[in-house]
């Protein structure tokens, strides 16, 4: 039940946003009283940090699936890309807004476990990329690392990227395009722009 419980409130929450979804509404979604939900979850900021991080949980063991295909790393970047964007599918309502600016606290936490996860896929992902020679010998990784989840998190503030000016699934590309270009060698730059011409 309570699994049951956590599926359904993440796919709204994801869905119609983090503020907007009620207990009401998820009670009636799935088809029970809320005080059956408040007997697993004691109150919707219960609700929403549970959800956090059971989408975060999925997100991050997807990714390790993604990994496990041995792919190209210069390629890697973008299948892991669209797997996240799969579990991500709010761009019109927003929820990194709403859980951000509803629920700072659980926002913060969040933003920190998903640092933690990117740090560790994307910098086995730039050593990988070393030794393949797609990626240049003097990168920094831990910079690097860093550089690309302040790019994917920015990326998304809808204050400097209006969603009427841009796509939220454009955005994930042309940063992946723009980071790829800074840290790859000729080898990876070519692989890049057949990924590219492959995906038109």
């Amino acid at each position: 039940m309570k699994d049951k419980i956590l599926e359904t409130s993440t796919d709204m929450f994801l869905t119609y946003g983090f503020k907007s979804v009620t207990m009401d509404d998820i009670a009636e979604k799935l088809g029970m009283s809320k005080k059956t939900i408040y007997a697993h979850f004691a109150t919707k900021s219960k609700l929403v940090q549970a959800s956090s991080s059971h989408l975060l949980d999925t997100i991050s063991k997807g990714i390790d699936k993604v990994i496990e295909k041995n792919l190209n790393p210069v390629v890697e970047n973008f299948e892991i890309k669209k797997f996240v964007n799969q579990h991500l599918k709010g761009e019109k309502t927003s929820p990194h807004f709403q859980l951000k600016k509803y629920y700072p606290k659980i926002f913060h936490n969040l933003i920190n476990e998903q640092f933690n996860v990117l740090q560790s896929c994307v910098g086995e992902n730039i050593s990988r990329g070393i030794a393949s020679g797609d990626y240049r010998e003097d990168i920094n990784i831990p910079f690097v690392c860093r550089i690309h989840f302040v790019g994917m998190m920015g990326v998304k503030d809808k204050n400097i990227f209006p969603v009427e000016h841009f796509s939220e699934k454009d955005l994930a590309d042309m940063f992946l395009n723009y980071h790829l270009r800074a840290i790859c060698t000729p080898k990876g730059l070519k692989n890049l722009e057949e990924y590219i011409q492959n995906e038109k």
